[in-house]
């Protein structure tokens, strides 16, 4: 069976699916003091990186989506599937997951 590489720019998301690189999690807390990494939070903040065609609608035609490649976005807390492509983090949520665009 041969080696299949994955790249960012090799992932196209289908549907309503997007592709967001998950924004570093804070090292210390506001009164200064360092957290292990056990003690981190899951981050909520991301860029999109891909965006699929769109959801589908009954007469077959693509909803377009609200987000853009470049956009910052806050997502729901447990929602996507978590991956992890050369020692970044990403995550593949549905449309419908993203909260807030950031500006």
């Amino acid at each position: 069976m041969a080696a299949i590489t994955i790249n960012v720019s090799t992932v196209k998301p289908l549907g309503d699916r997007v592709f967001v690189k998950i924004s570093e999690s804070e090292e210390k807390t506001a009164g200064g003091l360092f957290l292990p990494d056990s003690a981190k939070e899951k981050p909520q903040l991301g860029e999109v990186v891909a965006v699929g065609p769109g959801k589908r609608n009954d007469d077959g035609s693509h909803c377009t989506p609200e987000v853009k490649v470049g956009d910052k976005v806050l997502y729901s807390k447990y929602a996507g599937t978590d991956i992890k492509l050369g020692g970044d983090d990403y995550v593949l949520l549905s449309e419908k997951d993203i909260l807030a665009s950031v500006a």
